[in-house]
């Protein structure tokens, strides 16, 4: 017989245990607007994918006047205020500063046939059609639009490499389906193109083209649903064969009867190894014709992702934070085939490597936040993404820059993968040959290029000599200080002992008289003469930004920057100053440098730690003002909510970060700075079914600053949390007020770089 205590406590357990079915079906996809940040300089992809997919099938638009950096303002492809669509292509980058990507596009269509897209403000010159946004649906794994030229609803989703298209004609004459294997938007040209019919629903291709990706070879297979009546295909513009074409920019026409059939759905699988592959790909991943079905398929696999971080905030922060998070998981992307097979940087195929391979490594943007959140949130990824890394090492002889399609494009400055793989091996991720690992950060130290002969013997960067001098050694610091701590951890002790010495370079470049970070000439002469606020290029001892900025980029060692200004009092008088002097840039001409506050520049990367550097000094308030006044000004629900490139996704993760109240500014020591939080609670999904969660009390309007802290019930003092103490689960508990408080200002309360 049942007590009341017993029945009582199974009660509780049931209602605990629906409440956490109901929280485990939330649909956090509702919360999401991927139009947030395709306007302006945000330049993020709009369309369906899954999270890490290789296919993004979306839109692409007319690049607009390349004067002014307008053309700029596309390297997605779409951006928010064009009026028209060319057609849909299945890949794109989304939030870069270079364009790119953009194959094979495909129109559904009617009337006459053009093989030439539209030209702007008139789409009776060519392919393409003008839209409405009020006739346009944009959510996580699926995009709806009405092409209003043709009367044609176009709805796309995907899978990790596959993009189905499903159409919806009107009863007409001349219906048909347009590809164009030539089109790139202008960033990269084709080389080679080529189309194979198999039968009347089943085509085989593939495209070969060079942009910033200067060897990107892609293989194609597309089904369609129904037997189409005749196909006619074009070498440019000239018809070809009917069966077979190769060229330089083929393309084709599908014609089916419309009247009889009016919807058409298109499967195109991708691959970067062969057509075969591609047609694989396709039976493995969606073996069927139910759209609907796909479509819920991708949402499921985005409210999974999404699901890792769930808190409860205004429904205006919930959109702009799961917008956020929505953005940080499109790449590092999927590079290989459903069998494991890939193309590799030495332009060879690989079978069965034993491990995901991924590509889009933004790696100079990615390193500071991105790849930080991913070890909390997605650890199961974290061991490919170095895997990855290492076979680019062996197959290219050096560690990926920015790796783009099986290619290097070597853009930005110093050896970025170093932090990605340095942090995941002192984090525990060590599921690949760690010697090799070590080799690899060592041997990027070690070459003989941009300026490291000189950090090689310990003298400054000759500014006369190597362009962007002061960025690089910067940044050269900061992985010397990475290799030093996996050296360390290894017991390889010279290794520790010569690393950490260059990792203190960066005070070379500090001229004590002026307290800016400076070039220096060949003979050892400061650079004159000096401007801090210029940032010209042709004089340019920075890196998309000035003196004022590049003066903090010194994540690894903020107590050794703290000295070099004398100490805490001096140091965070320069601080303030950064964030009230003119925002003027004279000689600027780089929309890079956005987001302004003073001359802090949220919209590039090497500012985002800044703000988190007051409570190295014991001033903790003074970030939590900032971050408040950055995630108020540069983030909004909006079009245009985002106020620079999101570069993948690093813009979106500072976001996570901050909002959950905390941010890596040492983005390889296992800490993380507390800010100001934004949610009410959130909780952290944790390997082995368990969670960190994070309470906030007293969240409210003027409340932004810290009082005190608990953690599992007891007073946690320090201004900054361990990735072992999330790792491990529990509670924290966060109560803010409106005025600043003591808390986290004690010496042994404060940050630290090293320990």
């Amino acid at each position: 017989m049942f007590s009341k205590v017993r029945f009582k406590i199974m009660i509780t357990l049931f209602i605990v245990a629906s409440f956490a079915a109901n929280a485990q079906k939330a649909d956090l996809t509702k919360y999401v607007d991927p139009l947030i940040g395709s306007e302006g300089h945000g330049h993020v992809f709009v369309g369906a994918n899954v999270p890490s997919g290789a296919v993004q099938l979306g839109p692409s638009n007319i690049i607009r006047g390349w004067d002014k950096f307008g053309g700029w303002d596309w390297c997605s492809g779409y951006n928010y205020v064009s009026k028209e669509i060319l057609g849909f292509t299945h890949t794109h980058l989304s939030g870069t500063g270079i364009g790119d990507l953009n194959d094979i596009l495909i129109l559904p269509a009617n009337g006459k046939t053009a093989l030439k897209h539209m030209n702007f403000g008139d789409e009776n010159s060519g392919y393409g059609s003008f839209f409405s946004h009020k006739n346009e649906i944009a959510q996580p794994g699926y995009y709806k639009v009405l092409l209003d030229k043709y009367h044609i609803t176009a709805e796309l989703t995907a899978t990790e490499r596959v993009g189905f298209h499903q159409y919806t004609f009107p009863p007409t004459s001349g219906a048909h389906i347009l590809l164009d294997l030539g089109f790139g938007m202008g960033w990269d040209g084709p080389v080679e193109t080529y189309l194979h019919k198999i039968n009347d629903s089943t085509f085989l291709g593939y495209r070969f083209s060079t942009g910033w990706a200067n060897d990107q070879r892609i293989y194609f297979a597309m089904l369609l649903s129904q037997p189409i009546e005749r196909v006619v295909m074009y070498d440019t513009t000239t018809a070809v064969s009917n069966s077979i074409a190769r060229g330089k920019e083929i393309k084709a026409c599908f014609f089916f009867d419309a009247v009889k059939n009016p919807v058409i759905k298109i499967k195109v699988g991708l691959s970067p190894v062969s057509s075969e592959n591609a047609l694989a790909n396709i039976n493995t991943e969606i073996p069927h014709w139910n759209f609907t079905q796909t479509v819920k398929e991708a949402n499921a696999k985005w409210n999974a992702t999404l699901g890792k971080i769930k808190i409860d905030a205004g429904d205006h922060i919930k959109k702009i934070f799961y917008t956020a998070l929505y953005h940080t998981s499109f790449a590092p992307a999927i590079f290989n085939d459903h069998d494991g097979s890939y193309w590799g940087a030495d332009k060879k195929n690989y079978t069965s490597p034993g491990f995901t391979n991924y590509t889009v490594l933004s790696l100079w943007d990615t390193y500071r936040g991105l790849h930080p959140l991913r070890t909390i949130i997605e650890p199961g990824k974290v061991n490919d993404y170095v895997q990855t890394m290492l076979a680019i090492y062996k197959q290219q002889g050096r560690l990926p820059v920015w790796h783009l399609q099986g290619n290097e494009t070597n853009t930005m400055i110093g050896y970025p993968a170093v932090p990605v793989i340095v942090d995941a091996y002192l984090k525990g991720f060590r599921d690949y040959d760690t010697e090799l690992a070590f080799e690899a950060v060592k041997q990027s130290a070690m070459q003989q290029t941009n300026g490291l002969n000189y950090v090689q013997k310990l003298q400054p960067i000759a500014a006369d000599s190597v362009p962007e001098s002061v960025a690089k050694a910067q940044e050269y610091a900061i992985s010397d200080w990475c290799i030093a701590q996996m050296a360390k951890a290894m017991g390889k002790k010279n290794d520790f002992y010569y690393f950490s010495r260059r990792a203190k370079e960066y005070k070379q470049y500090f001229d004590s008289a002026t307290q800016y970070m400076r070039g220096r000439m060949a003979d050892g002469s400061w650079r004159t003469p000096f401007n801090p606020f210029s940032a010209e290029h042709r004089a340019n001892d920075y890196c998309e930004g000035n003196s004022w900025q590049y003066t903090w980029l010194v994540p690894q060692d903020v107590e050794g920057l703290i000295s070099l200004f004398g100490g805490d009092a001096p140091f965070v008088k320069k601080l303030d100053s950064l964030f009230i002097v003119p925002s003027t840039l004279p000689g600027n001409t780089s929309p890079d440098i956005s987001g302004m506050i003073g001359q802090y520049a949220h919209g590039n990367e090497p500012d985002h730690h800044i703000a988190y550097l007051y409570p190295f000094a014991g001033q903790p308030w003074k970030t939590a003002s900032l971050i408040r006044k950055i995630t108020d000004t540069f983030y909004t629900a909006k079009p245009d909510g985002l106020t620079g490139n999101d570069d993948v996704g690093e813009m979106s993760a500072w976001y996570v970060f901050s909002s959950l109240g905390f941010y890596p500014v040492n983005p390889a020591n296992g800490i993380y700075v507390f800010g100001s939080p934004l949610v009410n609670s959130a909780s952290i999904d944790i390997p082995g079914n368990r969670h960190f969660n994070i309470v906030v009390k007293g969240n409210k309007k003027g409340n932004i600053f810290i009082q005190r802290m608990t953690l599992n019930g007891t007073p946690y003092t320090h201004a900054y949390l361990q990735h072992t103490t999330i790792m491990a689960g529990g509670e924290l508990v966060i109560y803010l007020g409106d005025e600043p408080s003591a808390w986290g200002t004690l010496p042994g309360d404060r940050p630290y770089s090293e320990k």
